[in-house]
């Protein structure tokens, strides 16, 4: 059965800078839809994937025999399984501006480097994340709440091509499972695992290494490198606090989300829709899901990420602070589907706090009442699109 292409937001920014680059690189978690994506936007290129031994072989034994294949260029996926190509390609595209390659892969931080080294100013760089709220709308508009947070938001889920039981615990043995093998020589693995479950029960929570590590058993530098991992695979985002100086907002402690709100389903033990609608992690996977709605939102526009959380010493807080250059635009998270007066008490003192002009303050929550005539706006979930975009 052929399945439907869903239209991803980021292919209007690819589309833009395709004009402009010579390269263009698409990383993002596994599974996300980055293949579906780049065939179905560059299907005028010849599609190879380097996860294929055959082709690897070919490309690592005479790179420039492989790379001048075809006179227009190609899609390269999964590249980083023979870095050494990015070099070649850069002498290529050097010569001549009018080839296009486009390049995906999986791993964060290793695959950036590589590419920001050898192709720095010939490549516009791109990060797909799982499923937006928007992409899915026409379906997801009837789905309740749980079942959202639930089922993630992985093209394979929307596509019909699997389910929520068993894409997750695939995920976890047949990728993250290998990224950490790529990465790092862990001898037990149980602790790593133990070590991702633990995480997923302090979403929307400080990250605290040393408190993790006293409960594995291991060392606050091991912690470091494991969350490293988490990161280089997209499991996690960590969402920085705002301080007027940036010099602060890179040291001072973030706040921990996982990049899909299914798969820390999964980690938490939750096994349904129904069991997640009385477990105590039900309002920080809405956080969650709220939080990453906003980064896809960045994402998909190109842009990089703008968000951040205010806390202060006096335990002073608000969920989300989108950074409008010289203003700021304060969000407040609520899982209740009841408005409380008390959910915009922080939004309402938030000027005393913010060392910059306020641009807006807006309170999501799972209600189906809203009210935008206000100061602070409120609105349900399905409409944080209006506040991100202003």
């Amino acid at each position: 059965m052929k399945t439907k292409y869903i239209r991803r937001e980021l292919s209007a920014a690819m589309e833009e800078a395709y004009r402009y680059f010579s390269v263009i690189t698409v990383t993002g978690p596994r599974q996300s839809g980055k293949t579906t994506l780049i065939r179905n936007l560059f299907s005028d290129l010849p599609y190879y994937s380097l996860e294929n031994l055959d082709v690897r072989g070919f490309a690592e034994n005479d790179p420039v025999a492989f790379l001048n294949q075809h006179t227009q260029g190609m899609i390269l996926d999964e590249v980083h399984n023979a870095p050494h190509l990015l070099s070649y390609i850069q002498g290529m595209v050097d010569d001549n501006p009018d080839l296009r390659f486009i390049l995906s892969g999986s791993s964060q931080f290793a695959m950036l480097k590589k590419v920001t080294q050898s192709l720095a100013g010939r490549t516009a760089v791109f990060e797909l994340l799982p499923l937006s709220y928007s992409e899915i709308q026409d379906m997801a508009v009837e789905m309740p709440l749980d079942k959202l947070l639930f089922d993630g938001f992985y093209p394979a889920i929307y596509a019909g091509r699997n389910v929520p039981k068993f894409l997750y615990p695939a995920y976890m043995k047949t990728y993250l499972d290998k990224d950490v093998r790529d990465l790092l020589q862990i001898k037990d693995m149980m602790q790593f695992h133990t070590f991702v479950r633990l995480c997923a029960g302090r979403i929307g929570s400080l990250f605290n290494a040393s408190e993790l590590a006293n409960e594995i058993g291991v060392s606050s530098h091991t912690i470091t490198s494991w969350l490293s991992v988490l990161q280089a695979s997209y499991i996690i985002a960590l969402l920085p606090p705002y301080f007027k100086s940036t010099r602060k907002r890179l040291t001072k402690t973030p706040k921990l989300y996982f990049t899909d709100t299914g798969l820390a389903c999964h980690l938490l033990g939750i096994e349904s829709p129904k069991q997640l609608a009385r477990d105590k992690m039900r309002g920080a996977l809405f956080e969650n899901f709220v939080v990453m709605e906003a980064l896809k939102h960045r994402y998909n526009q190109g842009k990089e990420s703008n968000l951040y959380f205010y806390r202060d010493s006096n335990q002073n807080e608000v969920d989300l602070l989108l950074d409008k250059g010289q203003e700021f635009y304060g969000i407040e998270i609520k899982s209740s589907m009841t408005y409380h007066t008390g959910f915009e008490k922080a939004l309402k003192q938030m000027n005393n706090w913010i060392e910059a002009p306020v641009q807006g303050k807006a309170v999501i929550y799972a209600g189906t009442f809203e009210n935008t005539a206000g100061e602070i706006k409120l609105l349900n979930y399905s409409h944080l699109d209006e506040v991100l975009g202003v």
